[in-house]
């Protein structure tokens, strides 16, 4: 069962990634040139030689965003259905599409909307390179530290919710959950090497296009994964699904 769910989840992914590459392509792909446009003109100004490249622009904003792309929604799409499979049935009476939205919901704020408010995604030219190694040690902490919090504040919302009630509990462990990630938020050090003179525009439409990305991807995994598992566990029970 666990691995056809496993099935079902790639093959979310698999659309999920085709969705999003073609969101990058045709709204990231640009606001890249731009910030590369940006590095090229600061390096010749202050008299560095450019750096050769080693793959071409055409590669990396066609075949290699696309290799990217669906290689990384593949294996959260298994790994969204990995949770699926444990999460389903157990810890609530929702549906097949309603676990799954709601597995989606989670993983998209605690994974990334939270970290994203602390460590937003930055082009190239952004960023110093000689940091690069820390600034992705305190990214990853921050997603760990999100998910790890995230967890334990369900946890909590069962354990309230029978004493408080289902609502009472998950508002009350909510509230918890923003109060401790504030004080994380707070307590991690602050990273900005954006250049004085970068386009705000460009640093702008860039962190909305990133967030942009993951939203498509959890939201076409939610829907995507939730309509092909209602129909797996219909036809498992033999009734038939809600969708046909």
């Amino acid at each position: 069962m666990v691995g056809k769910l496993l099935l079902r989840g790639m093959l979310a992914g698999l659309i999920a990634g085709i969705l999003v590459f073609a969101f990058a392509h045709t709204f990231g792909e640009p606001l890249v040139d731009a910030a590369i446009a940006f590095e090229e003109a600061s390096a010749q100004a202050a008299g560095e030689a450019a750096e050769p490249e080693i793959v071409s622009r055409a590669t990396q904003a066609g075949l290699g965003l696309f290799t990217g792309v669906m290689a990384y929604s593949i294996a959260v799409g298994g790994l969204f259905s990995l949770a699926f499979a444990f999460v389903h049935g157990r810890f609530s009476s929702l549906s097949a599409r309603g676990t799954s939205a709601v597995i989606a919901i989670a993983a998209f704020v605690a994974v990334v909307l939270v970290p994203a408010i602390k460590y937003p995604a930055n082009p190239p030219a952004v960023g110093n390179p000689d940091t690069i190694g820390a600034r992705t040690e305190l990214f990853f902490l921050m997603i760990v530290v999100s998910l790890a919090s995230l967890i334990a504040a369900i946890a909590l919302s069962r354990r309230l919710g029978e004493r408080f009630g289902l609502w009472n509990g998950a508002i009350i462990a909510g509230v918890a959950y923003l109060v401790f990630i504030g004080f994380v938020l707070y307590l991690l050090p602050p990273i900005n090497e954006v250049p004085e003179n970068f386009s705000a525009i460009v640093l702008w439409r860039f962190r909305t296009t990133t967030l942009g990305m993951h939203a498509i991807l959890w939201a076409a995994l939610g829907l995507v994964f939730g309509a092909l598992a209602e129909r797996r566990l219909a036809a498992k029970s033999g009734l038939r699904p809600a969708f046909r």
